[in-house]
């Protein structure tokens, strides 16, 4: 296949990622992407902070043929704050707010996948490992999509959330939530890892293509 890839969920050195914003989008151009979003992790420690790339993805864009967006990551934090930072975070420019979700690799605290999902400012809710039916009802009226991860130990859940998000509705997105520069996918590659969660071909498709240009049209 050569279609272009979007991928909404990257972090770069100013988290724990390996390169600099500008490093991501030359290498995600060279793999063939159309839009990117660099979601670094954030809490009440760092979020004032995230717009200082918004320089660096102003010259990307003017320069290359590929979409940067400012975004961010929630993570590992209580509940309760995921709300308040999210709305920060849009204040800040994050124009993608993603939700560190209740992935099977992390001690990520109970109750963060509710958060997020009840909290309109979010538009992914990433990895979020055993989802209950409940949560992804809450996340398809607030048109919060769930994330089929690339990452691995992420990953572990890919097939549980397919198959809630099939029964309930819910929009899916496949993301990589790249740290290094070997975590970034082609299109051909993160088709492949949708089949293997269990989507069809056409859900796959919508997952790669459809859903995540919803996103970036509903924010951008």
């Amino acid at each position: 296949m050569n279609n272009k890839r979007i991928d909404l969920h990257m972090h770069s050195l100013f988290s724990d990622g390996e390169l600099l914003p500008s490093e991501i989008a030359r290498r995600a151009y060279v793999l063939g992407h159309e839009a990117i979003a660099i979601t670094d992790h954030v809490d009440y420690s760092n979020i004032e902070y995230i717009s200082e790339i918004q320089a660096a993805i102003d010259d990307i864009n003017s320069n290359w043929d590929i979409n940067v967006l400012l975004g961010a990551e929630i993570t590992h934090v209580p509940p309760s704050s995921i709300e308040p930072l999210a709305g920060k975070a849009r204040d800040s420019g994050a124009k993608i707010v993603v939700v560190h979700g209740e992935t099977l690799s992390e001690p990520v605290i109970e109750g963060t996948n509710l958060a997020a999902v009840s909290c309109k400012d979010v538009d992914i809710l990433g990895h979020p490992g055993l989802i209950s039916k409940e949560e992804a009802e809450i996340a398809k009226e607030n048109d919060i999509a769930l994330e089929i991860s690339c990452r691995a130990g992420h990953c572990l859940g890919n097939g549980h959330v397919a198959q809630i998000a099939r029964e309930v509705g819910n929009a899916l997105v496949i993301d990589t939530d790249s740290h290094a520069p070997e975590d970034l996918a082609d299109f051909n590659t993160a088709y492949k890892i949708g089949l293997g969660a269990g989507l069809s071909k056409e859900e796959t498709l919508r997952a790669l293509v459809d859903n995540p240009k919803h996103i970036i049209e509903k924010r951008v």
